[in-house]
């Protein structure tokens, strides 16, 4: 249980920084990119040593297909992370109330491309700063993952929105940042870059199978 409610309160403050920094701000310039990641990193850090801090489906599918997650806590994990951004997505919606939000328009192609390429590099970094033999017991894994979609958000964010998270989709989605008729360009791109990026890890790191 400890380990649930870990990954709901990393993925509602993770949403709710995103909704905060975007709605009613403009959502441009440095500041969401900047919020965000460090949102993400200092809530990896807070609670690292209790789940593992994925706070993202896509990451608990690489970390499943890594070897270092079971089933059972993989759907666990994932429900609590769902469950944390559409809460967020509620709060985002009390503390802008009367702001109007227009959803997001997006090249389908390019954004799932997009989608897919700076997951798979978070999922990617991932699992290699904080699952590798390797890099065990190291302090930047939470600065490394935060800088990841701190880049990503700064690269692709106006192609895709820059979510590289199923529940960051979902959260988005339910703020209204982004098309419900859209959120299968994320679940889709998220989630094949989570599997492909635990794929990929296994390869280049057979000594940590």
């Amino acid at each position: 249980m400890n380990k649930l409610v870990t990954e709901f309160i990393g993925t509602f403050f993770l949403v709710l920084t995103i909704g905060c920094t975007v709605i009613g701000t403009a959502g441009s310039g440095v500041i969401p990119p900047l919020a965000i990641g460090a949102a993400l990193m200092v809530m990896i850090y807070a609670g690292g040593h209790i789940s593992g801090a994925h706070y993202n489906p896509a990451v608990t599918l690489g970390v499943l297909v890594r070897g270092r997650c079971s089933v059972g806590d993989a759907v666990g994990y994932m429900v609590s992370q769902c469950l944390g951004a559409f809460v967020a997505a509620m709060v985002v919606g009390f503390f802008k109330s009367g702001v109007v939000v227009t959803a997001g328009e997006i090249d389908t192609t390019k954004a799932l491309v997009a989608e897919f390429l700076f997951t798979f590099a978070l999922v990617y970094v991932v699992l290699n700063v904080a699952t590798a033999k390797g890099t065990a017991n190291n302090s930047f894994y939470g600065l490394a993952i935060g800088s990841t979609v701190m880049a990503g958000a700064f690269a692709v964010g106006g192609i895709s929105g820059g979510a590289f998270n199923p529940a960051v989709a979902l959260g988005v989605t339910v703020m209204g940042l982004s098309s419900l008729s859209n959120i299968w360009v994320f679940l889709v791109g998220n989630f094949a870059a989570g599997l492909v990026a635990g794929i990929v890890f296994k390869q280049l790191n057979p000594q940590d199978a």
